[in-house]
């Protein structure tokens, strides 16, 4: 039953509570955190999932969903800390971001000994995992752990449905000027390959390459996916007057929601669930 199911790496609630970090080492708090501070958008959408979003004392900027988030003190952005005022909030858990958050303000978060909870997430998977690891984190296991189980399901039920799909090639773009794009191990790429998407720059070595015009019109995908902006024009309608690239000649744009693409929270999964159907339509 999915209700007995319990992630790897999760600790019994009696006992020390253990939080695998991102270079592998683990956390280890001695009770459940009550004071948290989170230092990316994202990583405050998944406290709020795990049902522990009463206990965030302070922020960054962006953090506006759920719509509870944006009254949060804020210290900052994801880039650029203040650790002085995070002191003065008094955390005892905060929940970092390790390829988003300067190394050297965590170092001296921790040097001054706060409890600091490296995250990142690259596996589609590790969102539901998070969220459970949060619950225990911060004693609230009865909300997080229905939510995780839901994630797991909505991921298994995606493979299900389009396993035997024949793959279909993609560009995605994540900024035109200059042209942006992602790599096979990105979690965008990693949840579009649920639907069957086959990333034509997969094999770059960065997660977030810069390529040039040419080396897309060589790779000639069959759609073209970027992210809807709320309040901006359409970011593909410049590779309108390429017609030789077959999603350009066929007409196969696909736009997906700016926020839920490119954060790792629940409503990832239901962006990657919406680009299955849009996929399916292009198909």
């Amino acid at each position: 039953m999915l209700s007995m199911i319990v992630l790897p790496g999760l600790a019994l609630a009696s006992e020390v509570i253990e939080l695998p970090q991102s270079d592998g080492s683990t956390l280890k708090l001695r009770s459940p955190a009550k004071r948290l501070v989170t230092l990316s958008p994202h990583l405050t959408e998944l406290v709020y999932a795990a049902g522990a979003g009463d206990l965030v004392v302070a922020t960054v900027e962006y953090s506006e969903y759920p719509p509870a988030a944006i009254e949060i003190p804020r210290v900052g952005d994801a880039f650029r800390i203040d650790t002085e005022r995070i002191h003065l909030n008094s955390p005892d858990l905060i929940l970092a971001w390790e390829t988003g958050n300067p190394p050297a303000a965590l170092a001296q978060l921790s040097s001054l000994g706060f409890a600091v909870w490296i995250i990142e997430i690259r596996e589609v998977e590790a969102i539901a995992r998070v969220i459970q690891q949060i619950g225990m984190a911060a004693d609230t296991s009865a909300l997080a752990d229905p939510v995780s189980e839901d994630i797991l399901l909505q991921i298994n039920t995606l493979k299900s449905q389009n396993k035997a799909k024949e793959d279909i090639s993609y560009f995605y773009q994540i900024a035109a000027k200059p042209l942006y794009t992602i790599n096979g191990e990105h979690l965008i790429s990693r949840g579009l390959k649920l639907c069957g998407g086959r990333n034509v720059f997969s094999d770059l070595p960065n997660l977030a390459p810069q390529v040039g015009m040419e080396a897309v019109l060589l790779a000639d995908p069959s759609v073209l996916i970027g992210p809807d902006i709320e309040g901006a024009s359409d970011p593909l309608q410049h590779w309108q007057s390429w017609s030789r690239m077959t999603a350009v000649n066929n007409g196969s744009y696909m736009l997906l929601p700016a926020d839920a693409i490119s954060r790792a929270t629940p409503r990832f999964i239901d962006a990657v669930e919406l680009a299955c159907t849009m996929l399916d339509d292009l198909r």
